[in-house]
């Protein structure tokens, strides 16, 4: 009797389903339509940080997807700050919701089923303690595009799929600062390859630059990630677990590399992982449970 009424408790009729189906479409489609905006007010996203010290603030930020048997709130709630110049832990198990907080402040949620439905995301873009501010939550496309890269770039989780293995490495790092530099030239987008190729410590640049990605390690490959993330000096550096499938010596190379760069940038950190001992190199920790915020 009790196994009938789970199975019953579990089921959704086809009517139902086709209900929920057309809301999601209707409102999927509305904020479609916000996000496509073009030549917008800037007065409908401009804010003011409430502390000009930090570099992102996010308030009571929800990121929900939509299926056809229902709405997943992935992100309920979420507020807390990353403070300039600091490295910020964010922690929880596998699905808890700490990688689709940080998509949501990239804005790249597997649209147009994952929205961020509420709250705000407020980026500081002002000059000294003038606490201007972008939310991210109400910007248009265009606008966020311009802010990913430049201001914000993200480390994602496992470089072996977020590398192209057809292309050389040296043609990846090249498309990401010709892209944000559009008036540099194809000599000075190398130089600066180089460079980054340099500053994330791998000694045989030149000859990395002409590698595949299968041709590197674990590690050295991570290391690439970092140093396209870091092309453009960006101020708000995502490690969305930046240390997964690499054994522990390397994780440790891989943590005080990040702790040196943020350094020497002077940029934040948001570093997302599961494993406690990888998030004690963070001066604060927050931790995510079933998508609600438990610091």
């Amino acid at each position: 009797m009790s196994e009938h009424k789970s199975k019953k408790a579990n089921y959704i009729s086809s009517k139902e389903s086709a209900r929920i189906s057309r809301f999601n479409r209707k409102l999927t489609k509305r904020l479609e339509k916000q996000r496509n905006r073009k030549k917008v007010n800037p007065d409908t996203y401009m804010t003011k940080m409430k502390d000009s010290g930090n570099v992102v603030e996010f308030d009571n930020v929800c990121s929900y997807f939509f299926t056809d048997i229902g709405t997943v709130k992935a992100v309920d709630g979420a507020s807390f700050v990353v403070p300039k110049c600091s490295t910020v832990g964010i922690v929880g198990e596998s699905g808890c919701g700490k990688s689709v907080t940080s998509l949501s402040l990239m804005q790249l949620l597997q649209r147009p089923h994952g929205q961020t439905v509420g709250g705000e995301i407020r980026f500081n873009v002002g000059e000294g303690d003038s606490g201007d501010a972008i939310d991210i939550a109400k910007a248009p496309n265009e606008v966020v595009q311009h802010m990913r890269g430049n201001r914000m770039a993200m480390i994602f989780q496992e470089p072996m799929t977020s590398l192209n293995p057809v292309f050389r490495i040296g043609f990846q790092v090249d498309e990401v600062i010709k892209l944000h530099n559009p008036e540099m030239s194809k000599e000075e987008v190398k130089k600066r390859t180089l460079e980054m190729l340099e500053l994330v410590g791998i000694a045989n640049k030149e000859g990395v630059y002409e590698m595949y990605p299968h041709e590197l390690s674990g590690g050295m490959r991570q290391r690439i990630m970092i140093a396209i993330a870091l092309s453009c000096n960006p101020e708000l550096i995502i490690a969305d677990e930046p240390t997964t499938a690499l054994d522990v010596t390397i994780q440790a190379q891989i943590l005080d590399l990040l702790k040196e760069l943020k350094d020497k940038m002077s940029s934040s950190i948001m570093l997302i992982t599961h494993d406690l001992g990888v998030a004690q190199s963070a001066k604060r920790i927050v931790r995510i449970v079933d998508g609600q915020l438990q610091e």
